[in-house]
């Protein structure tokens, strides 16, 4: 009986060390695909994946063919989904803990769920995980986050999100989203556009840049508000000047002086008699 226990309690011993080796195995592969992606552009994502094509009538893509590098990706287009997602984007390591406190406090007082992913946050997400609201998930969502942002720059990390993020129904990638939207590429959208298209991220299954909508306008102004904050330079448009019907004053027209009939009788009388030579001796 004790020889059967002690062979029992060492067989568990065995699977443990087993499925420890392949958890730890696991987690340096996983952990060198990461390392790989810095460098290697993912042809899709786990949310491509579970897109229901068929449903959207459109045929599933690689995300290779529309993708732009990150020194193509307009300034002002990376300023815009900073201010629309993640202002501290540059300022956290993954995770903004500010961000979280501020969610949970208002979940507190308001009752209200506030969100508080970072852009890396939703790389991971997208890259590996489903859009389920789950405590499960966004723990292991918050490991990979901490992974990319060791192993990733920023500036790789904005380009995967403009890349693999989703701009409307089935529409992955800020370039395929730009020529869909506005026929051109990503690299001509204009700041307004720009603001237009990072409105969608929240929820690109409802909300589309254009045509825009009134909620559309508003935040895209918010997001272009906060831009300006955040870089010191100016990008909401200039209101067009209104014209001035004033600008030509009634004291600035001559006066002009009434004519003496009698006077205007003459010289008429003159040219009939006189001819037309007689007009170049006449005196205004």
């Amino acid at each position: 009986m004790e020889e059967q226990t002690e062979l029992t309690v060492g067989s568990w011993k065995q699977y443990g060390k087993i499925a420890g080796g392949l958890l730890l195995g696991g987690m340096i592969l996983f952990c060198m695909l990461i390392l790989l992606l810095r460098w290697v552009n993912p042809p899709f994502t786990a949310f491509t994946l579970q897109q229901n094509w068929k449903e959207l009538d459109k045929e599933r893509y690689n995300l290779r063919e529309g993708w732009l590098p990150g020194n193509e990706l307009p300034d002002h287009l990376k300023l815009a989904v900073i201010a629309s997602e993640d202002q501290r984007f540059y300022a956290h390591w993954g995770l903004d803990f500010l961000a979280i406190d501020k969610a949970l406090e208002e979940k507190q007082n308001r009752g209200r769920v506030r969100g508080a992913s970072t852009i890396t946050q939703q790389v991971a997400k997208n890259l590996f995980l489903s859009p389920s609201q789950t405590y499960f998930r966004k723990v292991v969502e918050a490991g990979i986050s901490v992974l990319i942002e060791v192993f990733w720059t920023k500036e790789r990390i904005l380009e995967v999100y403009l890349n693999i993020a989703e701009f409307g129904p089935g529409t992955f990638g800020v370039n395929s989203a730009a020529q869909f939207y506005y026929g051109k590429t990503a690299s001509r959208l204009t700041p307004e556009e720009s603001a237009r298209m990072a409105t969608v991220l929240p929820n690109p299954k409802l909300i589309e840049p254009e045509p825009p909508s009134e909620y559309v306008l508003n935040r895209s102004r918010w997001i272009l508000r906060n831009m300006e904050q955040l870089s010191g330079r100016s990008f909401l448009p200039k209101p067009k000047p209104e014209l001035d019907t004033l600008a030509i004053k009634p004291d600035s027209l001559p006066v002009l002086q009434p004519v003496d009939s009698t006077e205007y009788l003459r010289i008429a009388d003159s040219v009939l008699t006189g001819g037309a030579d007689s007009m170049r001796t006449l005196e205004y």
